[in-house]
């Protein structure tokens, strides 16, 4: 499927999440974040990978959307905060994702905060691009 416009990713993944998380349309902005903003936990990132794969016709692979078992590798978290190679990876495997509000402080808590709905449609529009 070739999707045209930037509006037109963000409007089904609007949708997506809607659906996904049971928001109000207004509540989903480009800037809203997945968990601080719309509420969604582990679980609903299976759901909306699964919805995006279909209303977009592309193959999300494991961990190329969200971040997969990062705290269970003790190269990757020392003290709470990822480390060099953590952040290495993650830039890596997900390049729709703007890491910037990471870059002082790396806290692990931080983490859930650079998942905005602006990188679901960065990510969107690179798999439909290739």
């Amino acid at each position: 499927m070739t999707v045209s416009s930037r509006d037109e990713i963000f409007d089904k993944i609007k949708e997506v999440l809607e659906n996904a998380l049971g928001v109000d349309p207004e509540e989903v902005t480009m800037d809203a974040t997945l968990i601080g903003d719309l509420g969604a936990e582990s679980i609903d990132f299976l759901d909306i990978s699964f919805k995006l794969e279909q209303e977009f016709s592309i193959k999300i692979e494991q961990g190329e959307l969200f971040p997969e078992n990062l705290m269970s590798d003790d190269s990757l978290v020392e003290d709470g905060k990822l480390t060099d190679k953590a952040m290495e990876i993650l830039k890596e495997r997900m390049p729709h994702v703007d890491f910037t509000k990471l870059d002082n402080g790396r806290s692990v808590d931080q983490l859930s905060e650079v998942f905005t709905v602006a990188s679901l449609v960065d990510f969107v529009q690179r798999k439909t691009a290739s």
